[in-house]
């Protein structure tokens, strides 16, 4: 059985992890840091801070008997190639499903937020490695759209009315924008885009949505027999 080390921004991440990755024969150990999140409007607050304190982290969870590491919260996810130092087990960024999506089917693409600390860095990041692993004419068009006053909700930890709002905006933007391909950046947002997907029949993509099949192909899990 292998041990995967989570790295959280936010409690109510961990049930989603646990239940996307039920059927593996896996080991989860979780650890929460919602810190940097409350610091994101400090006129201080930069990306040097985030990459500072999220190498620290990694540090301190490698050392913690786990076979590999799965950072769940985008805004963490955003510095991971950055990182100073070199960690002796694998490092996972919850995106890194939608990425490998992105480059296999290089269509247009629409990046939908709540947090509007996570837009910058995680766009920036994912236009570095289109642009690393893609050739020019077979890149993805990706653009971001801020949904915005939802995330605070589930900072109070107000989860049902974040919920029913950000269905609501999902809804709305998927009749907006039939020309895109609708991905949800925020492991947050999985549940509720999955619930939109289901009732209105349109097909929004998620962290969740590759998951366990990168899981498998970069670490070496295996599902329970």
């Amino acid at each position: 059985m292998s041990t995967i080390a989570c790295f959280h921004a936010h409690h109510s991440n961990i049930r989603l992890i646990e239940q996307a990755l039920t059927s593996y024969n896996i080991e989860l150990v979780h650890y929460v840091d919602p810190g940097l999140d409350r610091l994101k409007h400090d006129e201080d607050f930069s990306s040097a801070l985030v990459r500072e304190k999220v190498n620290q982290t990694l540090q301190w969870i490698s050392r913690c008997h786990a076979d590999a590491i799965l950072v769940t919260c985008t805004l963490f996810a955003a510095v991971l190639d950055q990182t100073k130092e070199p960690l002796p087990i694998p490092v996972t960024g919850i995106d890194d499903s939608l990425l490998t999506m992105m480059l296999t089917h290089p269509k247009r693409y629409l990046l939908a937020f709540t947090n509007p600390a996570t837009v910058q860095p995680t766009m920036a990041r994912y236009r570095a490695y289109i642009d690393r692993h893609s050739a020019a004419k077979d890149k993805p068009e990706l653009e971001s759209v801020l949904l915005p006053g939802l995330f605070d909700m589930v900072m109070r930890g107000d989860q049902e009315g974040y919920l029913a709002a950000l269905k609501n905006a999902l809804q709305q933007l998927a009749l907006e924008r039939k020309d895109t391909c609708l991905v949800t950046a925020q492991l947050s947002m999985a549940p509720a885009a999955e619930q939109v997907s289901a009732d209105a029949d349109v097909t929004i993509y998620t962290p969740l949505s590759g998951l366990g099949a990168s899981l498998e192909q970069d670490i070496g899990i295996t599902k329970i027999v």
